[in-house]
């Protein structure tokens, strides 16, 4: 019988597959980089609880190392929890530029880095290739497109290619096997910096968050270890979720840095069909959430869900907006999952970026595989 409504789908019965996809992210939105970052973690994550080796290299263009950018501190992370297993290559200045601000230092960089990716492609030595900005570089004519869609063609197919930035062409968007657009809304007057929503129908939105969490560690190593995570996850109550080997990956290389709690029956709660272990678990989950978010002893709270727990009337929107008006400055609240509605909390949040999906491989009946895919 075919279901309509919000649920939480796992992909823990589902059969591994053998073709690695191209992934695009693009959008004005944030989040992007992010939410490369995350899959990266869910795959490494997948490759250590199966003994595989799933190495990654991240090539970042338009980020040259003059400048610190938003990714770096996750980035650190990554690379000191699992050394053996990231490869970061940075090319390009450090600084904004047009079309008719073009030099030949920003061709022969562009290049550069597009040589080192050609080559990791071929090698076959990868499990995930991330090419941070590519789309912008391509914007820019800096790389010949053609070249680059033929390449990523003739890609071995069991390598996954992360694709990020603004102003993907279409050629690219041809290509991809999945394209999810990140787009802004413009924050509210009342806005309480620190408070973030992804939501939307597209893929990024946990892995986002991974992401944030990455970021909030990596802080901490660079710091005096005091920046925290607490990850709360709503309507996940079983095992098998995508993104359960990637934080078992973060506790085990920072036991002391991040807090894990889970919430929910092992069952897909639908519209009209929920029992009363769905109203005691979403409420359970809550009262940890408000106390943490009171305490001030975490840096970074992760939501994980919460938008369609509010949707399916699990919980009462009120008290979330009373909590998170009066959050400590210092804490990140993060807010992920697709919903219906516009939840009154929403009008607090200081970025709200939503995920719309315009290309999915699910659609096509390519199976989803554990680790990588929502």
């Amino acid at each position: 019988m075919t279901r309509t409504g919000i649920g939480i789908r796992t992909a823990q019965t589902l059969a591994e597959r053998e073709v690695g996809q191209i992934h695009v992210y693009d959008g004005e939105g944030k989040g992007k980089s992010q939410a490369a970052l995350g899959v990266v973690l869910r795959a490494i994550g997948l490759g250590i609880h199966s003994q595989q080796t799933n190495r990654v290299l991240l090539l970042r263009f338009l980020k040259g190392p003059e400048r610190v950018y938003d990714e770096d501190a996750a980035i650190a992370a990554l690379q000191q929890g699992f050394p053996h297993l990231i490869d970061q290559v940075r090319t390009g200045r450090a600084e904004y530029f047009s079309q008719d601000e073009i030099t030949t230092f920003d061709q022969q960089e562009a290049l550069r880095g597009w040589n080192v990716a050609k080559g990791a492609i071929a090698s076959g030595l990868y499990s995930i290739i991330v090419l941070d900005e590519l789309n912008p570089v391509l914007a820019l004519g800096l790389l010949s497109i053609e070249e680059v869609v033929e390449t990523l063609q003739n890609k071995p197919q069991p390598l996954e290619v992360i694709i990020t930035g603004r102003g993907a062409p279409q050629p690219l968007l041809d290509l991809c096997d999945l394209h999810s657009e990140i787009t802004p809304h413009t924050a509210k007057d009342g806005a309480v910096e620190g408070i973030e929503i992804y939501t939307g129908a597209g893929k990024g939105k946990s892995t986002s968050a991974l992401g944030k969490a990455l970021l909030a560690i990596g802080r901490g190593i660079d710091h005096d270890q005091s920046h925290r995570v607490l990850l709360v996850q709503w309507l996940k109550g079983g095992t098998g979720y995508t993104e359960d080997a990637a934080i078992a990956a973060l506790k085990a290389s920072y036991p002391g840095l991040i807090d894990h709690v889970r919430c929910g029956r092992d069952a897909i709660v639908w519209r009209g069909q929920q029992q009363p272990a769905d109203y005691q678990e979403a409420e359970r989950g809550w009262q940890m959430a408000k106390d943490a978010i009171a305490s001030g002893n975490y840096q970074t709270i992760i939501l994980d869900e919460l938008n369609p727990t509010i949707d399916l009337e699990l919980l009462p929107a009120k008290p979330i907006v009373e909590t998170l008006s009066q959050k400590p400055d210092d804490t990140q609240v993060i807010i992920t999952g697709r919903c219906f509605h516009r939840h009154p909390y929403f009008d607090l949040a200081s970025v709200y970026s939503e995920m719309v999906c315009h290309k999915h491989y699910a659609y096509q009946g390519v199976e989803l595989r554990r680790g990588v895919d929502y």
